[in-house]
């Protein structure tokens, strides 16, 4: 049977990894080190990881392209949290023969925060509250969501589950992806329209799009200059979807009202980027899946991963393609 001996965790940004998983089913023999911090410089990333013959990667927080695969002699196994992750060069890592597994993931709180997102934009919380403390009562006005128009980019899983919410806001629902047809937007109980109209007719735009090449860069410039200027865009998907560069000028201009980002080109977002002082946003740390419930489910499917690789039945495994 294929045996492991070390073990090591990425990103533990909270360190509660080891708090939240049944570690303690695998063997005494295995031993586990958690890294907190994230390494983007590659000598440094294979100085690190070459002892071990199995890690855990968070997401896409740790890209593994093949310029790093092959520097890893001894990995063996791979788990990614999550049911994918692109960031992860997956002929690569077969032609090494790491086998590579995934773990269920709850698309639940992310739609939480999607709509936290547009609550605080909407009613102007994260300001409010900043005012209120300092002194000041009742700075802004805020915008009720009754009788506006939410425009969902991709209705798939996600989306769908977003649009159910604003429905229960009172809200009109339109929606727009590639691959989008009548009967899928009737099913979410909104309207198929073009990507043009959805962003003209839209009070607030939010994005559930896988990144693809395709994807990448879907609203660009020419996108938010259709949009009101009383409009919101919300993106709790991936930060290329959007041109950041042309998104922050837009809030610079006051051509839109504001956006509500938990996803960012870079991440973790450097000290002093400019999206950090662009007017009229709020700001997330890419919350969306990081619930306790969402790590539980993560952590007890890695073992559950490595008991099956050891006992040489890999479950949930990733194949290229």
């Amino acid at each position: 049977m294929p045996t492991l001996t070390r073990l090591g965790i990425l990103d533990d940004y909270q360190g509660v990894t080891l708090a939240l998983g049944p570690w303690d089913r695998l063997p005494d023999s295995l031993r586990i080190d958690v890294f907190r911090d994230t390494i983007t410089n590659l000598e440094a990333l294979v100085t690190r990881l070459a002892p071990f013959d199995a890690l855990l990667i968070m997401r896409e927080r740790t890209p593994f392209p093949r310029a790093l695969l092959e520097r890893l002699p001894n990995l063996k196994l791979l788990i990614t949290t999550g049911p994918r992750n692109r960031s992860i060069d997956m002929e690569a890592a077969a032609e090494r023969g790491i086998t590579v597994c995934g773990t269920p993931s709850d698309g639940h709180p992310t739609v939480d925060l999607t709509w936290g997102l547009i609550l605080s934009l909407l009613r102007h919380i994260p300001e409010q509250e900043a005012s209120l403390r300092n002194g000041r009562w009742q700075v802004r006005l805020g915008s009720t969501l009754e009788g506006k128009t939410l425009g969902v980019v991709g209705l798939g899983n996600l989306g769908s589950r977003v649009a159910k919410v604003g429905a229960a806001f009172g809200m009109k629902l339109i929606g727009w992806s590639p691959n989008l047809t009548e009967e899928k937007a009737a099913a979410a109980g909104a309207t198929k329209v073009s990507k043009e109209a959805l962003l003209e007719q839209a009070d607030v735009v939010t994005l559930h799009l896988v990144l693809s090449e395709r994807s990448r860069g879907i609203i660009g410039a020419g996108d938010l200059a259709r949009m009101k200027r009383t409009a919101v865009i919300v993106n709790s998907s991936r930060g290329p979807l959007i041109d950041q560069a042309a998104l922050i000028a837009a809030l610079q201009e006051g051509r839109i009202a504001g956006a509500g980002l938990d996803v960012f080109d870079t991440e973790p977002l450097p000290p002093g980027h400019p999206i950090l002082t662009a007017p009229n946003t709020v700001l997330t740390p890419h919350l969306g899946y990081v619930t306790e419930e969402n790590y539980r489910v993560y952590f007890a499917a890695a073992v559950e991963a490595i008991e099956g690789y050891m006992a040489g039945k890999p479950v949930r495994e990733l194949r290229a393609g």
